[in-house]
């Protein structure tokens, strides 16, 4: 899948190469603090230890490498590799690893409820970052599932796990399965992230049973299928696919604390326009083809999920694979409508509904965004708070 996917964004390059963009002025005179940015991508997505990232870099994307034009401005910014279809714990596993410099530790107790292997990549002399400590903290940054992944991270860095502790000796078990290290991370900032899941997996499902499903529709099924593969046609429990279901989602978030010495921020996305009956459509012009079929679909879906949650017309609103309604915050979590006068640890803020699809905070694929200097503001943003 990988080297699929690596082909065509190649080609896509070749098609369309990147632009010159106009570079935005940063003042550190302002900043409170100076902590490495860790960005976490999506589902299908890669980083620095992949070895296609500097050819055709996921932060970035047509508009080159964000990481490296933001390390030129001054901010120390690093892009991490997380399995591409992965559960939000596995995905959590590796990114320990990676900011430790580890052997990839999934857990005892998790692997062999799973069936899975209990290691995996060691990352040790290579380390993504110098030091990770409660000194020497971290913003974590995560794009579509890569929200859902920092915020598993964020969990298993404070509380640990229970069952891991139970389950492992003493001398076997991974730190990150202690806890007690919530304070090493000083910001969560989720970009166009299902942390309540998305119905685009509910759509797939319909398009599935659908005689009448376009050539289209279809891709989208095969484009989330490849994206979170089945087994024997089955969807596992330990994938990005189950975690994304609207109960499974909140399930995962009942998990979830909001913590009061970490600064939370979202940003949601929107690229749709309201029909004469209240559904909505994708401005097609200005949305990625790979997601319009998704986005009409979604745009329209009302239904009661297994657990008898509601998806009603709020749910409607979407960026082309994920409601824009879900990449606000944590359904149980306190919220506040984003005000850079009033920006406090623990709540969410959660900012304007950016204007673009799922891909847009990447710099798109076929249709092409400059987002470096919304990343500048966001992270010069972070500096200030102390």
């Amino acid at each position: 899948m990988q080297a699929i996917l690596s082909f065509i964004l190649s080609l896509i390059m070749l098609l369309f190469p990147w632009a010159n963009v106009p570079k935005a002025e940063v003042d550190p005179t302002t900043f409170q603090s100076q902590y490495t940015n860790v960005f976490v991508h999506g589902l299908g997505g890669w980083g620095r230890y992949d070895i296609y990232y500097d050819l055709f870099p996921y932060w970035g994307v047509r508009g080159g490498d964000l990481m490296k034009y933001l390390n030129a401005r001054g901010f120390s910014c690093v892009a991490a590799s997380v399995n591409e279809g992965a559960s939000a714990w596995d995905r959590a596993c590796e990114l320990y690893a990676q900011l430790t410099g580890t052997v990839v530790d999934y857990g005892k107790a998790h692997s062999e409820r799973c069936h899975h292997f209990r290691y995996g990549k060691s990352y040790v002399g290579r380390p993504l970052i110098r030091s990770f400590s409660a000194k020497d903290k971290i913003n974590l940054l995560g794009h579509s599932f890569g929200g859902a992944t920092i915020l598993m991270f964020l969990d298993l860095m404070k509380d640990g796990s229970e069952a891991e502790r139970a389950a492992t000796p003493e001398k076997e078990l991974s730190g990150f399965f202690q806890g007690g290290k919530g304070d090493w991370v000083h910001s969560i900032v989720t970009l166009a992230a299902p942390m309540n899941g998305t119905t685009a997996y509910d759509v797939r499902d319909v398009i599935l049973t659908d005689p009448n499903a376009t050539a289209e529709e279809h891709a989208v099924v095969d484009l989330l299928s490849q994206l979170s593969p089945l087994h024997d046609g089955r969807i596992e429990e330990d994938s990005a696919m189950f975690d994304m279901y609207i109960d499974n989602a909140h399930a995962m978030c009942d998990t979830f604390e909001t913590l009061e010495s970490v600064y939370y921020f979202s940003i949601p996305c929107a690229k749709v326009t309201q029909n004469a009956d209240g559904t909505y459509a994708p401005i097609e012009s200005e949305m990625e083809p790979l997601f319009r079929a998704a986005s009409k679909r979604i745009g329209s879906y009302t239904g009661v999920t297994p657990n008898g949650f509601v998806i009603d017309e709020s749910w409607q609103m979407n960026d082309g694979l994920v409601n824009t309604i879900s990449a606000t915050a944590p359904y149980h979590a306190p919220q506040q409508p984003f005000d850079e006068g009033n920006i406090r640890p623990g709540i969410w803020n959660v900012m304007p509904i950016y204007d673009g699809d799922h891909m847009s905070l990447e710099g798109g694929l076929l249709i092409k965004n400059n987002v470096r200097p919304l990343y500048v503001d966001l992270l010069t943003m972070l500096n200030r708070c102390p």
